[in-house]
């Protein structure tokens, strides 16, 4: 817009060049209909010459008039002709290759991580997987606001544009071929809606899904969720937590953040570590165990040894890449 609010301006600045021209040398110019040139009749031929409308009833008649209309009406006339036909096929061609963009995007793009939402829950969600080595190229954001999917689009991110609980506008976010779809409306209601839209679209997606109250959280795990977040809740117990026990609450702040000081990691049990009991197991300090979808803490008596397909979540001991282990925690089969 602001290119062409310039361009604009522009054909209007040849427009009174050619004005004042033709006012300046009104002696030199005759009207059909007679009477003086008025500057109304100079702005009327500008707008007739510049569009190469030309219905002749105002021409110039002495050789001054015909010179300054061939050194300066004719080249602000092709200048014109040149901005126009310059900025439609700019506009036609930018369209064109933003449509070409998206359709390539479309046919190759698989298992990336859609974000439902960019406010800031939706902000905090998307730097905390490019925190973790996710490029920013896999995740898509969605939201129904222009200046916020905007501001995305700045951040590097791929945006769609539209409420995210409608299937088109999920269908062009290719849910249907995400690897996890990200819940992070303003509104529960809204929350609930999307849930619903994008676990129709993607069966086989992990869906995470905030909620601000906890009454709202079984109507989103009915509605497909895989995992809710209650923000309000969370965000009030931590609160509690920190007022009565200061360093608690900076430990539980700490691990929510991924670029530095402790960071709960997730990897798959190895071949080596499989009937071995979980004190024994090095590399990580495990705090809890998901074995066929019920996470069993370290103390719990049913833990025993581990088996194939437990996934180990603890924290990583120093010499352990997080990035092996972060692609390891992709390959979770739904």
């Amino acid at each position: 817009m602001r290119a062409l609010s310039w361009r604009v301006l522009m054909g209007l600045a040849l427009l009174l060049v050619v004005a004042l021209t033709v006012w300046v040398g009104r002696e030199g110019f005759t009207d059909d209909a007679g009477g003086p040139i008025s500057f109304l009749d100079a702005v009327y031929y500008a707008s007739v010459s510049v569009t190469t409308t030309g219905y002749g009833d105002i021409t110039p008649v002495t050789p001054g008039a015909r010179l300054a209309t061939a050194l300066i009406v004719t080249p602000a006339r092709v200048a014109f002709l040149l901005l126009l036909v310059g900025t439609t096929v700019e506009l036609l061609t930018e369209r064109w290759r933003e449509a070409h963009r998206r359709n390539r995007w479309r046919q190759g793009v698989k298992d990336h991580y859609v974000i439902c939402g960019y406010g800031v829950k939706g902000r905090a969600a998307a730097r905390a997987l490019c925190e973790d080595g996710l490029p920013r190229d896999e995740v898509v954001i969605v939201d129904e606001n222009r200046d916020t999917a905007a501001e995305a689009s700045n951040a590097g991110y791929t945006t769609v544009v539209g409420e995210a609980s409608r299937t088109v506008v999920l269908r062009e976010a290719r849910a249907d071929r995400a690897k996890a779809i990200i819940v992070a409306t303003d509104r529960d209601d809204s929350a609930v809606l999307t849930t619903l839209t994008a676990r129709e679209l993607a069966p086989q997606a992990m869906i995470v899904a905030a909620a601000r109250e906890e009454e709202n959280a079984g109507l989103l795990r009915q509605g497909g969720a895989d995992e809710v977040i209650v923000s309000a809740e969370t965000a009030g117990r931590l609160l509690g937590i920190t007022s009565l026990q200061p360093s608690v609450g900076e430990v539980v702040s700490d691990l929510l953040h991924t670029t530095g000081g402790l960071a709960l990691d997730e990897r798959e049990v190895e071949e080596s570590e499989i009937g071995e009991r979980l004190e024994d197991i090095g590399g990580q300090r495990t705090v809890a165990v998901e074995r066929e979808g019920t996470l069993l803490r370290y103390d719990d008596p049913a833990l025993g040894r581990l088996r194939r397909g437990d996934r180990l979540v603890g924290l990583p001991l120093a010499g352990r890449g997080r990035r092996r282990r972060r692609r390891a925690s992709h390959d979770r089969p739904s």
